[in-house]
């Protein structure tokens, strides 16, 4: 199915707001990098779209202390697949998320 023809202005709203996503999804990052925001918390909003669209595993590299190999064994334990987004986990997977990175 092709993509449907978009006017100019059309295109330039559409990449100003997937601009604004990536901006947001970028600062919540990095406070829970930072500690500033806890994991447990994150995952409590995931009906928020900013939230619920990101990757589960770029959500558990911004976890302090897993990184790449940490990350990927967690959601093979949790039965995630690697494309799997917050919003698409089932509810032992997110609980199983939940008390895993308390």
């Amino acid at each position: 199915m092709p993509a449907p023809t978009m006017t100019p202005e059309q295109r330039q709203a559409a990449l100003e707001k997937a601009r604004v996503v990536r901006t947001k999804r970028s600062e919540l990052t990095k406070k829970i990098q930072m500690g500033v925001l806890k994991p447990e918390k994150v995952l409590e909003d995931v009906k928020d779209p900013i939230i619920g669209r990101m990757k589960v595993k770029s959500f558990i590299n911004a976890v302090p202390g897993y990184g790449k190999v940490k990350a990927e064994k967690l959601m093979a334990e949790l039965g995630i697949q690697e494309t799997r987004r917050l919003q698409g986990l089932g509810s032992r997977q997110m609980e199983g998320l939940k008390d895993a990175l308390k």
